[in-house]
């Protein structure tokens, strides 16, 4: 197994007093897509906010590249090399296509290091240089979220979070959105993913992690994960007989 970027270990949080996460564990492995299935009220988005910075564990740690941040300020974790796309479309409306994207590297200082990141996330990105003088609110939301990944790489980031990437999407969209996720690890960054499609999601995965109730209920190969007859049958939607023999 390649080394961990992120470890995950006995990570216990919530809100107000009440614990949503119950002691989660599990590692991140550097240069994979490691996905994260479960119902709703799991504790999936809780987990990632967590790794971004959003809501502080009371209990545990969240190492990455050896440095537990726990306690680490948002903007300190996206200066560390962490990357988080929000669940809901994020992009401000008004604003060119361009000037979005470029937001996304407030934290960088050297023009120049800018232009050259936006060149080549405009080359990865064909909507970003075709689309860039538009105002944003003008893309659908299939567009929207394209533009959303390529303003997440202007930071050059080691992990890219991403929560429920799909959702709303039309199935042609959503074919495209999973192969950019798939060129974007291809490309050298690891991925940990929160995903409604469960099938489609576990099919790009290195590593599935499947949570009920706060806690890991199921860690395999994204393969092993699809394949359990248990868990497609719970949360994969169909019979299990239809789980075991598709």
């Amino acid at each position: 197994m390649p080394e961990a970027v992120l470890s995950i270990d006995g990570v216990v949080a919530g809100y107000g007093g009440g614990d949503v996460l119950k002691g989660v564990t599990f590692d991140v492995p550097a240069g994979g897509v490691t996905c994260i299935v479960g119902p709703n009220g799991s504790g999936k988005s809780t987990l990632l906010k967590a790794v971004s910075g959003l809501v502080r564990p009371r209990l545990g740690s969240i190492t990455f590249q050896g440095e537990n941040l726990v306690g680490r300020s948002p903007r300190q974790i996206l200066e560390r090399g962490i990357v988080q796309v929000p669940q809901n479309h994020s992009l401000f409306r008004e604003m060119t296509v361009r000037q979005n994207v470029e937001l996304g590297a407030y934290l960088v200082r050297d023009k120049r290091v800018i232009a050259e990141r936006y060149e080549r996330v405009a080359a990865a990105f064909p909507i970003v240089s075709e689309r860039a003088g538009d105002k944003a609110g003008a893309l659908s939301g299939g567009q929207q979220r394209l533009v959303e990944f390529a303003r997440c790489l202007m930071l050059d980031p080691t992990l890219v979070v991403l929560d429920e990437p799909s959702m709303g999407l039309d199935p042609k969209t959503l074919r495209q959105m999973f192969q950019t996720v798939r060129r974007m690890n291809e490309a050298g960054r690891t991925i940990l993913l929160v995903e409604q499609n469960a099938r489609q999601a576990l099919r790009l995965a290195d590593q599935g992690v499947v949570m009920e109730n706060g806690r890991v209920r199921l860690q395999g190969s994204g393969h092993e994960v699809l394949h359990h007859p248990e868990i497609g049958a719970l949360y994969l939607g169909g019979s299990i007989e239809e789980t075991v023999t598709g």
